[in-house]
C-alpha cells in the first residue's frame, strides 16, 4: 500500500471533510508537516468546536475566524508540539473559547482547562488516548470517524522521538486502533485516510519491518544509533539523519523493553 498524497490545498479555504465537518491547512508546509498543520472545524449547535489551532500565523488564526464567524464554543488539541498550538493564545484571545487536551500536558505553555482522560467524552465526541509520538496524544472518536492526529497520518510514518515519544506506547496505541472497526481518519496532517484498517497494518508492518532490521544490525555487533542509520537509510539526506537517529533511539528504546537490546555508553547491544 502507498501513502496518501494530495495536492497542496489553498491557503485560508475551508475544506470540506465530512457533513459538518471542514479544515482549514496552515501555511507552514515542510519535511515534518507536509503542506500544512491541519485545522478542523465542527459545527454544532451552540458553535463551533476547533481542534488544533496550527501553528502561530495571524492569517491561519484569521481563517478560523472567518470561517466559524467568531462563534468558536471550545478548543480541542490533540496534543502539545508547537505546529498545533501556538495559534492557540491568539484563537483564544479573539474567543475566550474553553480549551480541552489531556489532563497532564507534555509542556508547561499548556494546560487545558478542562483535562480530559481516555474515554473521556466532549462535544459527542469520545478521547482515545494514545501517546507515542507524543506523551499527551489524544485521538478523537465518533460514530466510525477518528480525528487521528499525528498518531495516524496518511502521507508518512508518524515521528516518534525520545523522550516524549514512545516506541513501546506508539506500537500499544496503533494495535488499539487497529482493533477499532472506524472507516475514516482526519489526521494532523495530509488527507483522509478512508482504508484505516488496510494503513494501520501497513503502518504496523511497516513499523515491524524497521525494528527487525534494527536487531538484525545489532546481531552483528555493537553500535551507535547515528550507526545504524548510516548502514539502514542509504539513501537519506544528512538535514534528515538527526531525526532518523530519534526514530532509531526510539525503536532501540523497545527493544530494550522487549529485553531484545542494552544500551552500554551510548552503544548499543543484543541481549
Amino acid at each position: 500500500m502507498n501513502f496518501y498524497t494530495e495536492a497542496e490545498p489553498t491557503r485560508g479555504a475551508v475544506l470540506p471533510v465530512a457533513p459538518g465537518i471542514t479544515r482549514i491547512v496552515a501555511p507552514n508546509p515542510g519535511g515534518f508537516t507536509y503542506w500544512g498543520t491541519n485545522t478542523y472545524l465542527i459545527e454544532g449547535p451552540e458553535g463551533f468546536t476547533v481542534l488544533d489551532p496550527g501553528p502561530a500565523s495571524q492569517p491561519h488564526t484569521d481563517a478560523i475566524l472567518a470561517a466559524t464567524t467568531g462563534r468558536v464554543a471550545r478548543i480541542l488539541i490533540s496534543h502539545t508540539h508547537n505546529d498545533h498550538i501556538d495559534g492557540l493564545p491568539a484563537l483564544k484571545a479573539a474567543t475566550g473559547a474553553p480549551t480541552y487536551g489531556y489532563h497532564t500536558s507534555a509542556t508547561p505553555e499548556f494546560t487545558p482547562d478542562h483535562g480530559l482522560d481516555d474515554g473521556d467524552e466532549v462535544a459527542g465526541w469520545t478521547a482515545l488516548y494514545t501517546p507515542g509520538h507524543a506523551s499527551d496524544h489524544l485521538c478523537f472518536a465518533r460514530g466510525g470517524l477518528v480525528f487521528s492526529a499525528d498518531h495516524i497520518m496518511g502521507w508518512s510514518t508518524s515521528v516518534v522521538s525520545p523522550p516524549q515519544g514512545n516506541m513501546t506506547q506508539y506500537f500499544a496505541s496503533l494495535r488499539r486502533m487497529l482493533a477499532r472497526p472506524d472507516t475514516q481518519y482526519f489526521p494532523g496532517h495530509g488527507p483522509t485516510v478512508t482504508d484505516p484498517a488496510t494503513y494501520g497494518k501497513f503502518l504496523l508492518n511497516h513499523r515491524l519491518a524497521r525494528e527487525t532490521a534494527i536487531a538484525a544490525t545489532l546481531a552483528a555487533g555493537p553500535r551507535a544509533p547515528m550507526e545504524i542509520v548510516l548502514a539502514l537509510y542509504t539513501d537519506l539526506k544528512p538535514a534528515l539523519r538527526p531525526a532518523a537517529e530519534r526514530s532509531v533511539t526510539a525503536h532501540l528504546h523497545k527493544l530494550r523493553d522487549d529485553g531484545r537490546a542494552v544500551e552500554r555508553d551510548g552503544v548499543w547491544v543484543a541481549a
